[in-house]
C-alpha cells in the first residue's frame, strides 16, 4: 500500500509542475468553464473461454428403403452437392425385371378377368332359359368376383414394384455438403443401412461443457463468441440455444452455442473457442480520473498500510452553478484513475481538469462536452 501511495505521490507532484505556472491569484474574474466526469456506477465484465469443435447445426442421415448392390460411388467427403443431386445408385436390373414381371401378371389377370366376366354373363343367360342350374351361375359369379379380386392385386404389385424401382437413386434432400461416406462401390446393402450424412453449410453449433456456478449464469439466447483456433481473426456471432438441466459427468452440464454468422471460410470439424461475457458489478467504489485530485503535496493517511489515503476533489453544485472542495477516501489506482471508495454518491460531478485553478465555492459554468 505503501508504494501506491508513493506513485500517487509522485505523479501529483508532476501534474502539479505543469499546473504551477498559472498563479490562481492572477486569474480574470470571469467564470470560469469547468469540465467534469460523472460519478456512476459501473460494471465490469469478466470473459470466460471454452474450447470446443465446430459442428454442423443439422446432419442428414441418408440410406435405401431397398436392399441390392450398389453401382460405383464418385462422392468424395466434403463434396458440395445439391439438392436432387444423386449420391448413390443401386444396379436396377432387379427391379426392373420385377417392374417387367408385375406387368405381365397384370395383363393375365386382366384377361382371366374378362373371361369369367364373359363366362358369367352366359351362364346368366343359360339359367334363364332352364339350360343350367342357379350352382352354375353361382360358380361363374364366384371366378368372376376371384379373377377381379387377382387384378387388383396385380395391379398393386405393378405399382410397388415401379415405387421400388424409383428408390433405387439416393438423392440429396437439400443443398449440402458430403459429411461421410460409410460404403464403397459395388458392396451389397441392406435396408436402412447408413450410406452417407450430409450437413447444411448454413448453420454450424458448438457443444461444451460448463460448471455449476456457470451454467446458472447462462440463458438461452445468451449472446457469445466463436473465434477460429486456426484464424483468430475470424470472430462469430452466436447465441446460445441449448441449455443441459442434468450433468453429463459430476459437475459438468453440456451446452450447445449456435453461430448466427455466415462465412464462408468455416467447416465442420474446426477447432474454435467460445467467449461468454459476464457482468461483476463494481460494488468497491467509483472511479475518478487521476487529474480530478488536488494537488496539494502531501496525502493523507499515506502511511498506513492497508488504509484508504484521503485526497480532495471538487464536486460542481448544480443549485449554485459552484464547486465545492469535498475529502474523499481512495484506497488505490487502476489505469489512470482513482478508485473512490467513500465520500462520492453516483450522479454527481467532479471536476476533472484544471482543478489547480480551482477554489472551494468558486463560481463555474458547466461545460457542454463534460461526460
Amino acid at each position: 500500500m505503501t508504494r501506491i501511495w508513493l506513485a500517487l505521490t509522485i505523479l501529483f507532484a508532476l501534474v502539479a509542475c505543469k499546473e504551477d505556472d498559472a498563479d490562481p491569484t492572477k486569474a480574470e474574474k470571469v467564470i470560469r468553464g469547468l469540465k467534469t466526469v460523472l460519478v456512476e456506477d459501473v460494471e465490469k465484465v469478466t470473459v470466460r473461454r471454452f474450447p470446443s469443435v465446430l459442428q454442423p447445426a443439422s446432419v442428414a442421415t441418408l440410406s435405401f428403403e431397398v436392399a441390392g448392390k450398389l453401382t460405383e460411388i464418385d462422392l468424395k467427403v466434403g463434396q458440395r452437392v445439391n439438392q436432387g443431386d444423386v449420391i448413390a445408385r443401386i444396379d436396377p436390373t432387379a427391379f426392373e425385371l420385377r417392374v417387367q414381371n408385375s406387368k405381365a401378371a397384370l395383363e393375365l389377370a386382366q384377361a382371366n378377368a374378362d373371361n369369367a366376366a364373359e363366362n358369367l354373363e352366359r351362364q346368366e343367360t343359360l339359367l334363364a332359359s332352364g339350360t343350367v342350374t342357379k350352382v352354375a351361375v353361382d360358380n361363374a359369379r364366384t371366378n368372376s368376383l376371384t379373377t377381379a379380386a387377382q387384378v387388383t392385386q396385380a395391379e398393386k404389385n405393378l405399382e410397388t414394384a415401379k415405387e421400388d424401382l424409383g428408390k433405387t437413386t439416393l438423392q440429396a434432400p437439400y443443398d449440402s455438403i458430403i459429411n461421410t461416406l460409410d460404403v464403397e462401390s459395388f458392396a451389397t446393402i441392406s435396408v436402412g443401412a447408413r450410406i452417407a450424412t450430409v450437413y447444411t453449410t448454413n448453420t454450424f453449433e458448438v457443444s461444451f461443457s460448463v460448471n455449476y456456478e456457470v451454467v446458472n449464469l447462462l440463458t438461452v439466447g445468451k449472446r457469445a463468441k466463436v473465434r477460429l483456433a486456426d484464424n483468430p481473426t475470424v470472430v462469430l456471432n452466436a447465441v446460445v440455444s441449448e441449455l443441459g438441466s442434468r450433468a453429463d459427468t459430476v459437475s459438468s452440464f453440456p451446452v450447445v452455442v449456435t453461430v448466427t454468422d455466415a462465412d464462408a471460410s468455416i467447416k465442420a470439424g474446426m477447432a474454435v473457442e467460445v467467449s461468454l461475457e459476464f457482468s461483476v458489478s463494481a460494488n468497491g467504489g467509483y472511479t475518478v480520473p487521476l487529474s480530478a485530485a488536488i494537488k496539494e503535496g502531501r496525502i493523507e493517511n499515506r502511511g498506513r498500510v492497508g488504509e484508504p489515503a484521503r485526497l480532495g476533489v471538487y464536486v460542481f453544485d448544480p443549485d449554485t452553478s459552484t464547486v465545492k472542495k469535498r475529502m474523499v477516501m481512495v484506497a488505490g489506482v487502476s489505469e489512470n484513475s482513482l478508485l473512490v471508495v467513500d465520500g462520492l454518491s453516483a450522479g454527481e460531478r467532479v471536476a476533472s481538469a484544471g482543478v489547480s485553478f480551482l477554489r472551494d465555492g468558486q463560481k463555474v459554468k458547466l461545460l457542454p462536452d463534460s461526460k
